[in-house]
């Protein structure tokens, strides 16, 4: 576990149900609150199941174990090397990716590590250097998927050519700008290549500025302690648009089921320079290192 993260609970629930009185007790409420509107086993991941779980405390492993239906708790995580098909590394402290990643790398494990995978460009190379074959390792904002985060073909004519691009998240720069920079990015179809990147902000509010080489200006305000929507708001020549992220579970189990699907296709599901490119702004934005 990684501090104010709850995915070991909510991605091993989405693939194995979850216990109802255990779930309630889960340290992140909107977790319970999202997984309660889902129908299981219907809604769940049918193509795949957790069957270990390793935290830094046997005492929360023991009760992810019981509240997301996980019948293995190891004591060491290089212990399901062999035991495994693939590997959640479901922690956002980025800091620790490459330790913990490089024993199921080196095994030729499958490992999707969570957002964001590095906050340098150089750290991000080093993991992914390391692969033993080409799409071994995953790594996203759930965001990315988000059916919120999508314009129609009715919708990029309505708008005509995007100029500029305002996103807004809460939280910090470090763990949660991920989730606004890489659905922004697919959104203009990983084809604009930065060009600047400046930090105005101030104490833990960060107002980055990117300018393309396309000349469409993005705006990433992560916002700290303020109350804000998750929104990404798109002006273009013809009208504006605004897009509210709402549906947390449907943009979890969908990376989730491009995860797998990648290693049942063994196939690249998100090219690594999309991945760099995310990276690249988040390391430009950093005022702090």
């Amino acid at each position: 576990m990684s501090e104010g993260n709850g995915h070991p609970y909510s991605w091993s629930a989405i693939f194995n149900g979850y216990d109802l009185d255990y779930m309630k007790d889960c340290p992140f409420a909107v977790i319970f609150d999202y997984l309660s509107t889902q129908e299981f086993p219907k809604n769940a991941i049918q193509n795949a199941s957790v069957t270990h779980v390793w935290t830094q405390d046997r005492d929360i492993s023991s009760h992810i174990a019981a509240a997301s239906r996980i019948p293995n708790i190891v004591d060491n995580y290089a212990d399901m090397i062999g035991q495994v098909d693939a590997v959640l590394l479901a922690r956002d402290d980025p800091e620790n990716h490459w330790e913990m990643s490089k024993p199921f790398i080196e095994a030729g494990v499958p490992v999707f590590i969570d957002k964001p995978l590095a906050l340098t460009v150089k750290e991000a190379k080093k993991i992914i250097s390391s692969e033993q074959y080409p799409g071994q390792v995953f790594s996203c904002s759930s965001l990315r998927y988000a059916k919120e985060f999508s314009l129609s073909e009715k919708d990029k004519e309505e708008l005509g050519i995007i100029k500029m691009i305002d996103a807004t998240i809460p939280k910090s720069w470090e763990k949660y700008a991920v989730h606004i920079i890489e659905p922004v990015l697919n959104l203009l179809g990983n084809k604009s290549k930065t060009v600047s990147v400046t930090n105005t902000g101030t104490g833990d509010v960060n107002i980055v500025t990117v300018k393309t080489a396309d000349n469409i200006t993005l705006v990433f305000k992560v916002l700290g302690k303020t109350s804000c929507p998750l929104s990404i708001r798109i002006f273009g020549t013809k009208s504006y648009k605004e897009l509210v992220f709402k549906d947390t579970y449907y943009a979890f189990k969908t990376s989730l089921e491009h995860f797998i699907k990648g290693i049942q296709e063994k196939s690249i599901i998100i090219p690594h320079t999309e991945t760099m490119a995310t990276i690249e702004i988040i390391e430009k934005g950093l005022r702090f290192l």
